[in-house]
């Protein structure tokens, strides 16, 4: 069956409809709590012309109590579907949340590099909590209103059916005005939803660059422009209010008219006793208490269409489809694990970044990739974990293309250890075992190994204490110490490692060497590094240069052969003398 393509629709069909016995519960209240004025306005017409024009005190205390009864009856339902549609939103927008976070984890990474964090996080959590609280206004809204709105224009057709078409000749008159209202409105609102996701990359890069910003005296520069961002939200949110506010005022003209033409036709007929003083204040009363609920589904149609701005960029996203496709069944694992890099091709657009590399690393082996900047090291990675497709050419991981394996079956094969490490915000436990159930006395022996026994005791509360906000209660060579303990814990067979070393001092250097080496203990290991001393003794080195493969082999044969890896040991000698 066709999934439908309305947001609208799919937002029900997705979230909503699993709640249907619960919505239909809310709409019957509503329509108990939006009948009573109806039943209020028609009580009025017996109470005047009944009770107080023929003096029946007899009847006073029974049409109180019935009014009474009304009221209270209106407070009870009121609260109840209110109690039910909040369950109802909530449940649904936390779904909604937690589907869309999973199908942004699962696109690549071409797309985030396109896509700030800010709009991100406004489409995962802005968006998706415009939503709720519109679906539960709307809901709320017309259900309750709707039902008043029927119940008072039948009591006022009752009363008097001319004058209760005089009093809407001019509705008619809204429809242009409001359709051109109501698409402004969305355009507006969809803009306010863009500037709102770029205020929130201002302050995900202001908070996360904090050090660099007071080192560089960057705050007035930063504040400023967090200023410009705020002052276009502000006149964006302006822009987009002010066409929401201009529909109930089309309302408000429209009622204006209809109350004031009314009047001019039933007044004589009122002093002429055509028609009795309980009519009078029965329709009068029945299309004054419609006004509010006409106004609120008046300004509802814009809340509609904000919603609707805010559905549609949701949906975007949802129909976003990633380009690294899983294969239909994965290959059998065969236990080996060498990898073959053949003519692997890249570009970025139009910039070459892999021409044609090949090479091997065989099984349980060490290979050193080392370049210039931008020669593609880092690029080879992301194509050996499909986080890139090359265009052309295949890696394979024991004879067989690693596309032809499942993505987590791949990933599950490699640990990474990089320059930069990421440890999330919870106990070192946490960032340690991923949530994954470890005995302790391989959690120890992990530490052991890692070196981050080593500093374990000085730490508050041990394995339990905080790592703040990327790993910041640590300092460079402890937080490589516990990603290679993460390394150790996932015991893969491929090892990648990336600049692991390259911000530290020696004394912590030697440690995470000393670390990696128990780590590359029969794994077959690919290693970037800037620093060439660190890779003399990896089995083999590649040498790249602008996407090829230019030289390879040991460090002492790529020295004899006086090319381009032994002039950059050169400068690297003559730099580490000076």
């Amino acid at each position: 069956m066709t999934r439908p393509r309305h947001p609208f629709a799919r937002l029900w069909t997705g979230y909503l409809r699993r709640h249907w016995p619960w919505i239909l519960l809310a709409a019957l209240l509503m329509a108990i709590e939006g009948s009573s004025v109806g039943a209020l306005a028609y009580m009025l017409e017996p109470m005047f012309d009944v009770v107080f024009v023929q003096g029946r005190s007899d009847l006073v205390a029974l049409v109180g109590l019935a009014i009474f009864g009304l009221f209270a009856l209106r407070g009870v339902v009121s609260v109840a579907h209110r109690i039910i549609m909040t369950r109802v939103s909530f449940d649904a927008s936390a779904r909604l949340q937690q589907d869309l976070l999973g199908h942004v984890l699962r696109l690549d990474s071409a797309y985030y590099a396109v896509n700030s964090p800010g709009q991100l996080i406004e489409r995962v959590q802005g968006d998706v909590q415009a939503i709720q609280l519109m679906w539960t206004g709307i809901l709320t809204s017309a259900g309750r209103d709707f039902v008043g709105l029927v119940s008072l224009t039948v009591v006022a057709v009752l009363v008097d059916p001319l004058w209760t078409l005089i009093a809407i000749v001019g509705a008619p008159l809204l429809v242009l005005p409001s359709l051109i209202v109501q698409r402004y409105i969305r355009k507006k609102s969809t803009a306010l939803r863009d500037i709102a996701g770029r205020r929130t990359t201002r302050l995900d890069e202001i908070f996360h660059g904090i050090a660099p910003i007071k080192l560089n005296a960057m705050e007035a520069y930063q504040e400023g422009r967090f200023r410009a961002s705020t002052e276009a939200m502000v006149r964006a949110t302006v822009r987009a209010r002010a066409g929401q506010a201009t529909v109930p005022a089309l309302v408000d003209f429209s009622v204006g008219a209809g109350f004031f033409a009314v009047l001019m036709y039933g007044g004589p007929q009122i002093i002429a006793g055509e028609k009795t003083i309980g009519e009078f204040m029965s329709f009068f009363t029945a299309m004054a208490l419609a006004f509010q609920p006409l106004r609120r589904l008046a300004d509802l149609s814009g809340s509609w269409q904000t919603m609707m701005a805010s559905l549609e960029r949701i949906y975007a996203l949802r129909d976003t489809v990633p380009t690294i496709l899983e294969p239909p069944a994965s290959v059998a694992e065969t236990g080996e694990v060498g990898i073959v890099f053949e003519d692997v091709a890249l570009s970025y657009g139009d910039n070459p970044v892999l021409r044609g590399v090949s090479f091997e690393v065989p099984q349980g082996t060490t290979t050193a990739l080392v370049g210039l900047s931008g020669a593609g090291k880092s690029t080879l990675f992301n194509v050996l974990t499909r986080l890139v497709d090359p265009s052309s050419g295949r890696v394979t991981i024991g004879g067989r293309d690693i596309r032809d394996r499942k993505l987590a079956d791949l990933r599950a094969l490699f640990s990474v250890v990089s320059q930069d490490t990421l440890l999330f915000d919870e106990t070192l436990r946490e960032n340690l075992t991923l949530g994954r159930e470890v005995p302790e006395a391989r959690l120890q022996a992990a530490l052991d190994a890692a070196h981050v026994t080593d500093f374990l005791a000085d730490l508050p509360a041990g394995l339990e204490s905080p790592a703040g906000p990327r790993g910041a209660n640590l300092s460079g060579g402890q937080r490589q110490r516990v990603a290679i303990a993460r390394a150790l814990l996932r015991d893969t067979p491929i090892l990648l490692l990336d600049e692991a070393t390259s911000a530290l001092d020696t004394k912590s250097e030697k440690l995470v060497q000393e670390a990696l080496a128990a780590l590359s203990t029969n794994r077959t290991t690919l290693v970037i590094a800037h620093r060439l001393s660190t890779v003399q003794d990896a089995d083999q080195i590649v040498v790249l240069d602008k996407g090829r493969v230019v030289e390879r082999g040991t460090h002492e044969e790529l020295l004899a052969r006086d090319g381009i890896y032994a002039q950059l040991h050169g400068m690297q000698v003559r730099d580490e003398a000076s």
